[in-house]
């Protein structure tokens, strides 16, 4: 590892349009830790250069379409066992309903999540598909996001690990879709690690679909989970990662930095968070490393401190729903919608709806959904102020 370089020098580079090796982040995030007010400075410079004043939010529906899972994670309290209290199996009905109370709310993504292939793993999951009149999870993805863009909502479909042609079939209904890398290391794939026992967490996995998904084209979110028992360099590593798909295919249209925190009855429920110190460097790092990118971080899973986030080169806040939770993090409510936009004002920086795709990746939607979008958006592919009324 290369320390000839200060790494005041290091960072100077970065504004200069010039490219970050893995090496000299890794430099940079030693000496952040001892002292990282130079690295949250020009990161900050860098969102400004990239995103100015804006930051963004997706105003959601969720839909919690089946929550069995194949899957077992050892933070994960999302899977639901058949017969469990909060199993879920989303009816079109309920789709339907669901869609229109929050179309009269004003929301414009509905985001549709869904366990790891329930019916591989479970019969109630694929005998109720079978009564529905579909074969797999991933055909009812198509049927429900069609009932939700028929009611004004434009589909994000976050379902794991979906075979190439099932995006391909997904794309003609959903603007984006997303799957977390969570980390690329293969190392959390191992015995006692916490994803030892989700084979579609292993990364080979996810960055195959990563890469159908990039030559595809179709917009893709993805992410890393912080605090999960990673290092700070395998946390570096993820992000090259991601920025090395992006280059390849130019579709990842945003990075989520999502911090862990332990839930009870979990195997992990007794992990620490990370420190938000730590967090916020890692933010930092994922800024100076793919300049460019749209990243957020969830603000109810940092409830009282998200707005500081802005100070370390975020430009986003992800989905907030004013009508449902967030079925992943129950316990960690969302902030009132007006409350973010405030405290967003007070920063200096003005607060917008965002479609489920951001503007610089429309010319990879369906052409009849980009269609769609464009009948409700100012002339920046943002939410137009006027449907907000």
């Amino acid at each position: 590892m290369s320390k000839l370089i200060p790494s005041s020098e290091l960072l100077m580079k970065i504004t200069e349009n010039k490219k970050l090796s893995k090496d000299e982040a890794y430099q940079i995030y030693q000496e952040a830790e001892k002292e990282p007010s130079e690295l949250f400075q020009v990161s900050r410079t860098l969102r400004t250069k990239n995103k100015g004043n804006l930051v963004t939010y997706s105003r959601k529906v969720f839909f919690n379409l089946i929550n069995l899972c194949r899957d077992t994670c050892s933070y994960c309290t999302y899977k639901a066992e058949p017969g469990e209290a909060k199993m879920t199996m989303m009816t079109k009905h309920d789709i339907k309903q669901l869609a229109a109370l929050g179309t009269r709310h004003k929301c414009t993504e509905a985001l549709f999540v869904t366990g790891e292939r329930p019916e591989q793993k479970y019969q109630e999951a694929k005998a109720w598909l079978k009564e529905n009149g579909f074969t797999s999870t991933a055909e009812y993805l198509v049927h429900a996001s069609e009932i939700a863009l028929n009611e004004g909502l434009f589909p994000h479909t976050n379902a794991g690990n979906l075979t190439r042609s099932e995006m391909n079939e997904l794309k003609k209904t959903n603007v984006s879709l997303g799957l977390m890398l969570e980390n690329s290391s293969e190392r959390l794939y191992m015995e006692g690690m916490p994803h030892h026992m989700a084979p579609s967490k292993h990364p080979k996995a996810r960055i195959k679909i990563l890469e159908n998904a990039g030559e595809l084209g179709i917009p893709m979110t993805t992410g890393i989970l912080i605090g999960i028992g990673e290092t700070p360099f395998e946390i570096i590593d993820s992000i090259y990662t991601i920025r090395n798909l992006h280059e390849k295919f130019g579709n990842i249209q945003e990075v989520i930095l999502q911090n862990f925190h332990p839930k009870p009855n979990t195997p992990m429920s007794n992990a620490p968070s990370p420190q938000e110190r730590y967090f916020k460097i890692l933010v930092a790092l994922c800024r100076i490393i793919i300049p460019e990118m749209n990243i957020q971080i969830p603000p109810n899973l940092s409830p009282n401190s998200y707005q500081d986030f802005l100070e370390v080169g975020i430009n986003d806040w992800g989905g907030i729903s004013p009508i449902t939770p967030d079925y992943v993090n129950p316990e960690s409510p969302w902030p009132k919608i007006k409350e973010v936009e405030k405290n967003c004002q007070n920063a200096g920086f003005v607060m917008r709806n965002r479609f489920p795709v951001y503007p610089e990746f429309f010319a990879l939607v369906d052409d009849s959904l980009k269609e769609k979008m464009l009948q409700i958006s100012d002339q920046h592919g943002l939410v137009s102020l006027e449907y907000m009324k």
